[in-house]
């Protein structure tokens, strides 16, 4: 970064200490990972100068042979690693994805149908302070709360009353293996799409450790960090191309049109202009790395590491919600100890150890409060820790909740933690 801080040293020291900060915190947020230096190349590489508004062989711009080959083979890896017919390569983030699936699929006013933000669902599945719940009619269905899974019943019966157009599987704090085809078969029975979002879990997916969204979903999207270990990004996929059953033809030749066109007209133009060429080399990059056999054995690890993480807390009396995890997180609503998660966040934080408050099923706190905090094991297994080092973990972060007000304690977790991030850097 020679250039960099000789021509802006303030933004140069920024960067440093956030990588000082990287390589001596416990990273535990669910949703965040640590990218190769591949990717990170590609990132910040001078495709970012290149403007290449459309598609590979139709831009609006010129000069985009090479960037036309970068997307192309983003899209061809893509649609192998998840075994997919089509995929679009374009969106900015999952936020994005969504935003795109909806447009494609969607008139304002439709009914939709996610999981309760409270219940693990995403913003962007219905909730009123985001798009999707201001320009659509949501309804949320929810967990049961005698073991915090999918409530298929509650499901069920707010689809035959409300008749959505489409329903949204996936979450961004649901501990367990998504059931597609149960969905599936909810969506068949009121006439709905299926959508599936698949952010949280794209990795395990794609590792072939977690259910696959295809044949069930007719659309799917996802994030490429998170568990994928790429750049942030999204991408919209479809298992199979079909005929939009809106009857839209194309001007010229009077066919119906595919839905893969109606995806890619809601991405662009219809919510974004000029792609990020230097983000899409990277997704291209993640994607090769994801295919590659020692993924597998990442992902493995990752799910072990998880597992660990909510044996080991229930040993030592807190309630993990559901009981456990199938995936990459683990929830804990914090209510038997007394302690709440912004507390649990905050002191947590002055310790070293990053992770997130999260609301619990039937939480009586606040968003801003909430009963719980998220777990999450990709960026510490991206780090090479494994299960000796989940142990060491959960006694620290332990330590910290009980005596979330005691500084010398804090402190001196602290350097525990430090010590044991030395031995596992990340770049």
């Amino acid at each position: 970064m020679s250039n960099l801080k000789n021509q802006d040293p303030d933004i140069a020291s920024i960067i440093d200490s956030e990588v000082k900060r990287q390589n001596n915190f416990l990273e535990l947020i669910a949703s965040e990972n640590f990218t190769s230096k591949a990717v990170l190349e590609a990132v910040g590489s001078p495709l970012t100068n290149k403007y290449a508004e459309g598609y590979p062989g139709r831009r609006y711009y010129g000069g985009c042979i090479h960037v036309d080959e970068a997307e192309n083979l983003a899209i061809d890896r893509a649609k192998k690693l998840f075994k997919a017919e089509y995929a679009n390569v374009q969106p900015h983030s999952g936020s994005s994805s969504n935003m795109g699936v909806y447009l494609a699929m969607l008139e304002p006013g439709d009914c939709i149908m996610g999981l309760d933000l409270s219940h693990g669902g995403h913003l962007t599945h219905g909730s009123k302070v985001s798009f999707s719940g201001q320009i659509y009619n949501s309804v949320t269905f929810h967990v049961k709360k005698e073991d915090g899974l999918i409530d298929f019943d509650d499901l069920l019966k707010k689809a035959k009353e409300h008749k959505p157009k489409l329903i949204i599987c996936g979450a961004s704090a649901y501990p367990r293996q998504v059931e597609f085809e149960k969905f599936r078969e909810i969506a068949d029975e009121v006439g709905a799409f299926l959508h599936g979002d698949i952010c949280h879990n794209a990795g395990l997916i794609a590792a072939e450790m977690h259910p696959s969204p295809f044949p069930y979903c007719h659309v799917v999207s996802t994030s490429t960090h998170k568990t994928l270990r790429g750049p942030r990004g999204g991408i919209i996929l479809l298992g199979k191309d079909f005929e939009n059953p809106y009857g839209i033809v194309a001007p010229k030749s009077g066919r119906v049109k595919m839905m893969s066109e109606l995806i890619d007209a809601a991405v662009m133009p219809g919510i974004q202009g000029g792609p990020l060429m230097h983000v899409i080399a990277g997704k291209a990059v993640a994607f090769k790395e994801a295919l590659d056999p020692s993924f597998k054995d990442y992902i493995k690890s990752v799910l072990e590491n998880a597992e660990y993480f909510a044996e080991e807390f229930k040993s030592r009396g807190y309630n993990v919600v559901s009981g456990g995890t199938d995936t990459h997180l683990v929830l804990l609503d914090l209510q038997n100890k007394d302690v709440t998660g912004k507390q649990a966040e905050h002191a947590l934080d002055l310790a070293g150890i990053t992770l997130n408050k999260n609301m619990v099923p039937f939480d009586p706190k606040s968003p801003f409060v909430t009963s719980g905090v998220r777990i999450g094991s990709p960026a510490l297994t991206t780090r090479g820790m494994g299960l000796d080092e989940v142990k060491i973990i959960v006694d620290l972060i332990d330590k910290v909740i009980i005596n979330n007000e005691d500084k010398s304690v804090i402190e001196s977790v602290k350097q525990e933690v430090k010590e044991l991030c030395k031995s596992f850097p990340i770049y």
